[in-house]
Formats: structure tokens, sequence, C-alpha cells
């Protein structure tokens, strides 16, 4: 079975954690100006009177953050610039799905900016960064990821064409693509592939995208220049070449292999993904996060205990590795991707994000009593900022996918609704998720209006508006612990591990509970150190230091009971430890944000 996106504006999240996430997102890609966004380029390019309306306010010395950005995007930094492209990515994703004014005006402004670069220097070069840049690249000279900087701006001008449709992007993309293109034929191609082993972003991804938007052969010729050697053909002979191995420069290669699979139908670049896919997760394991690398890099299969610190699980290897599971999901329709997809975003990207500020960790750092470090606005500008802005954008589309014979699939567990298409005339699907309503609810009071005690059990409502009939099905998660419970006015079935629900026509609902356990998972190369799980949640213990548990690992779920259940009309996911000799309470990873914490303990 395959799977396909719904269009984006036909799917909305409604109010819960991830629409929470998404408004905070949304307001920092308010608050950064079409000015500032653009200070590097128009550097780069000589244009100094933009610069003028830039000068910190003499009145508010403190507003300095605001008027300019710095940290990476620092003018004379090696990757100024790259947060452009990631903030136009962001930017066009959510005017595709909202309509945001404010935004398709910023959007606007930027791309007058880089058009009045390009114009203003030779007709192609728009990028923040200059062409010696290159130039050192190819002389194998000391420079930081030139290519992985120009992709980014790239990224955001094809994005900005695919998602709302402005052919002014496109043709920004395209006439700067000419630049690269004629640097590209300059290397024979032993040099190139030397090349190719200093970090290239998504270039391989947007050559697909291009070839795809175009038809242009030049896209073509650039997707077989790209086909990196050193990397690519290990993988597809059986070789694990990932350990030890920089994490998210390889991840963006593979989704623009997934890319150029779509687009060209060659199924050598589909087993390439498999085969990274088989290397990178199946064969080498995750944390309990879901997560994998350690200091950026791909830690060895099932070897975790040594690689616990304060820079585990970066952002963005999680986005990236998320938007390949993805991938998979579409072209395999199977669910157990989706598996992947909540735990990372549950225990990565809202773990990631601060819920006050709206800022990203770099890292989400394992070590015992460590701490989030959380960026700022306007001061930093990691990497991570940039896949933080696109990642809290994305939610709506993880929820639903259509799929053979009109079947729509329902893969996340994310207050949303859609409208699609069926023979009669269009359908609006919800799902809801009763537990997070923020009003009093049908389980306000305890007897037949509600329960004694949190529920053990997820629970979500579909609710289902068609004037034709309609099938959907809906994933039951490997968390469930039992079979899930199933009420409503709606068939259903349970199909190839999924719930099949066949709705005749109308309005209807159905509510299922998903039942869950407090689980613990070791670490595999040291199984008598565990981490807390409710369901897909992990759970984190506020400690100060490493802490050791007395008990049986065997039992180690025992050791946690409920605390602080209930706050007026909502449950709240709290637990402390039993028969220790100090207490720990533990709350949500993802609801973590200045406490120091654990998630692994030594249970003996």
């Amino acid at each position: 079975m395959t799977l396909s996106h719904l269009p984006l504006a036909s799917v909305q999240l409604d109010r819960g954690i991830y629409d929470d996430r998404r408004r905070l997102n949304r307001a920092y890609l308010h608050a950064l100006r079409p000015a500032a966004l653009l200070q590097n380029h128009y550097i780069q390019a000589g244009i100094g009177n933009q610069l003028w309306h830039m000068q910190p306010s003499h009145d508010s010395p403190a507003a300095r953050g605001l008027d300019r950005h710095w940290g990476w995007e620092t003018p004379g930094a090696l990757l100024r610039g790259h947060f452009t492209g990631h903030w136009l990515s962001a930017a066009a994703r959510e005017v595709a799905v909202t309509g945001d004014p404010v935004l398709r005006n910023a959007i606007d402004e930027v791309l007058d900016g880089l058009a009045r670069c390009q114009d203003e220097s030779d007709g192609e070069w728009m990028w923040a960064i200059p062409p010696s840049f290159l130039q050192r690249l190819e002389r194998g000279l000391d420079v930081w990821a030139p290519q992985y900087d120009m992709h980014k701006t790239l990224m955001g001008l094809v994005d900005v064409h695919r998602e709302i449709g402005d052919e002014r992007a496109l043709t920004i993309a395209t006439r700067a693509a000419q630049a690269l293109l004629r640097w590209v034929r300059g290397i024979d191609d032993e040099a190139f592939q030397q090349i190719l082993d200093v970090e290239t972003g998504g270039m391989l991804e947007v050559w697909a995208d291009l070839l795809e938007i175009t038809g242009r052969d030049i896209y073509r010729e650039l997707l077989d220049r790209y086909w990196h050697r050193s990397l690519f053909d290990p993988l597809l002979g059986g070789r694990d070449v990932l350990t030890n191995m920089h994490a998210n420069t390889t991840i963006p290669e593979i989704l623009g292999a997934a890319r150029a699979y779509e687009v060209t139908g060659d199924d050598t670049w589909r087993r390439l993904v498999e085969a990274y896919w088989d290397w990178a997760v199946t064969r080498r394991g995750t944390f309990c996060t879901g997560g994998q690398t350690s200091g950026e890099i791909w830690t060895p299969p099932f070897s975790f205990a040594a690689r616990r610190g304060d820079k585990t699980q970066e952002h963005c290897a999680v986005y990236n590795m998320i938007r390949l599971a993805d991938v998979l999901l579409r072209w395999t329709g199977d669910l157990g991707y989706a598996d992947y997809i909540e735990r990372n975003l549950l225990n990565g990207i809202l773990a990631q994000q601060n819920p006050r500020t709206g800022m990203v960790a770099y890292f989400l750092p394992l070590a015992g009593g460590a701490t989030k470090a959380w960026g700022s606005a306007t001061e930093d500008f990691w990497c991570c900022h940039g896949t933080l802005v696109q990642a809290h954008t994305r939610h709506a589309q993880h929820v639903f996918y259509s799929g053979e014979g009109g079947t729509l699939t329902i893969a996340q567990f994310i207050a949303a609704h859609a409208e699609v298409a069926t023979d009669g005339g269009p359908a609006r699907v919800s799902v809801e998720l009763p537990g997070d309503a923020d009003e009093v609810g049908p389980d306000s009071n305890a007897g037949e209006a509600g329960d004694l005690h949190r529920p053990h059990a997820l629970r979500v409502r579909i609710v289902i508006d068609s004037p034709d009939a309609l099938r959907v099905r809906v994933r039951v998660p490997e968390w469930v612990a039992g079979t899930p419970l199933v009420s409503g006015g709606i068939a259903w079935e349970i199909v190839d591990g999924a719930l099949l629900l066949a709705h005749s026509g109308g309005t209807a609902s159905v509510d299922i509970a998903l039942p869950w356990d407090v689980r613990v998972e070791p670490i595999p190369d040291e199984p008598g150190t565990v981490a807390f799980l409710e369901g897909p949640v992990v759970l984190a213990g506020l400690v100060d230091r490493e802490t050791a548990l007395r008990g049986r690992v065997d039992a180690a779920a025992d050791l946690l009971t409920a605390d602080d259940e209930r706050h007026w009309s909502q449950w709240h996911s709290r637990y402390r430890t039993v028969g220790q000799q100090t207490g720990i309470r533990f709350v949500p990873l993802h609801e973590v944000v200045d406490e120091r914490y654990a998630v692994y303990f030594p249970v003996h």
C-alpha cells in the first residue's frame, strides 16, 4: 500500500499541544524582520543603504538583537545566510495552511531583497557568502560547508514556489543555479567526489525538486554528479559506513536520494534509501527518545551506554530522520514508521522546543542531572534554529494520508481535521483528544460522569461527516497494552495491525481507548539501566545527578506511582518513586524546561 500527503490547505490543527507549539513558532517567524533576514545578502551584494534601517534604536538599546541577527548569522560568519532559507520554507508552509497575510507580505519583502541582490551582482549570485568559498572548497582549503549554506536559500525558494505558487521565487532559484552548474562542470569527476565529502546539505534534493518542476536536463545532470560514491556505494553493498560518521551530513543526502527516486523512478535511488534506514535505525537502534546521535555522530549499533552526555540527540538529525520515516511510510504504508515519527515528535521536536519561549535546544542531553540549553531569538541562529521553524509547520501533515481506494489513514493522534474528497462531495474527518480539552469535560467529576483516577489509556475520538461511504484506517501503536476499546456508530475491524473504520455516510463518531502501561526500556549494552515511558512518552526524573533506584530491573515499572494527577478539569502525567530513600518526581520529558533531569536510571 502506498500513501500520499493531503494538500496542505486541506488539513488544519485543532487546539492542543501541537497547535500551541505551532503558534509559538508562528510568533517567532513574525518577529524576524525581513531586513535582518537579508542583512548578509545585502552585505555580499554591496548594498549598503538598506543597513541604515537596521541601526539599533537609541531609546531601546536592549533591542539590539532584534535589529540585527548574530551568532551563525553574524556578518563574516562562515554559514551566514543559512537561516533565511529555513525561514522562507517555514513561512511558505504557514501561509499555505493558514493564509497568514503578515508572513505573505514578509515573504514578498525577502524575495524582493534576494532579487535585488541578484540583479545588482551578476544576475545570478544572490547568496550571503562569496564565490571564493566555492573556490576554496575546490582547492581543498579550509572552509565551512558552503554548499550546505547555499542549499538552504535554494530550498527556501523552491518551497515558496511549491507551497504558494510564487513564480518569482522559482526564477531567482533557477538563475542562481546557473552559477553552481558552471562550477560543477568545471571540476573533473574524481575531484568532485572529494568535494562531496564536505557537507553538501540537501543539494541533491533541490536538484530533484527543480528537475520535477522544470523538466530541464541540467538538473538530471546535477543529480548524476551528486552521486556520493564513498557513502552511497558501500551502503548499497551492505556495509556499515555510518558508525561515528556525522549524521546530519548524510541524512539530507538520503532525503535527496528519496526525491531522486520519486522524480526519476530509478530504483537504485530507492534501494539506497532503504539501505540507509536499515543501517541507521533497524541495525543500530535508538535511545529511548527515538533519537540516535551523540556529539552529532551515529553511535555504534546498540551501544548507547557510553554515549550519553550533554550533546546527545541533535535537533537537526531528529527533524530529518522524521522526514525520512515519512518518506518510507508513504512508499510502503507500513505504520511502524509512524510509530518512529510519534516517538521522535514527542521526545525530540516537542522536547527540544521551549514551551514558554518557543526557542530550540540544539541537543537533548541524556546524562544524569543535565539541563536543556535553550537558544535565543536573535543571538544564536544555530542550524537547529532552522529545523526548529520548519518542524513546527509540519505537524498537521503527519496526521492524515490518502491511500489506495480512497482510504484515509490516520497515522498520528494529534488534534486536527481534514477535508477530503469523496464521490458524493467533500467530507470532513476530525481527530479529537477529549482528555486534552481546556474546558471542563465529561470526566470533570467521578462516578458515572467520569473516572476516579487518570485513565491508563489514550482517548481518541474520530468524527466523520461525509456524504458518501468512507474507509478510515487508524494506527494501532506499538506501545498499546492490550486490545483497543472501540465504541460508537461506525463499523470497525482490526486489519493488519490497524483499526479499519467503515463509515457508511452521514455524520458519526467512534471513541477509541488505546491502553498503555508505564514500562521500562533498558539500554541494550547496559541492561541494568532503564528509562521509564508512559505509552510513547519518555518520563524525566527531576534530579541533579545520575541516581540509582533500589529494586528489580524486571519489575522496575512498579517503582513509580501516580502523583499530582489532577488539576481542575485536566489529567496530568505525573509520577513519583516508591520505596526509595529519597523520592523522585517524574514528568514528561517534553514538559521539562529549566529543571535538571535524568531519563536513565540504574536499578539494583
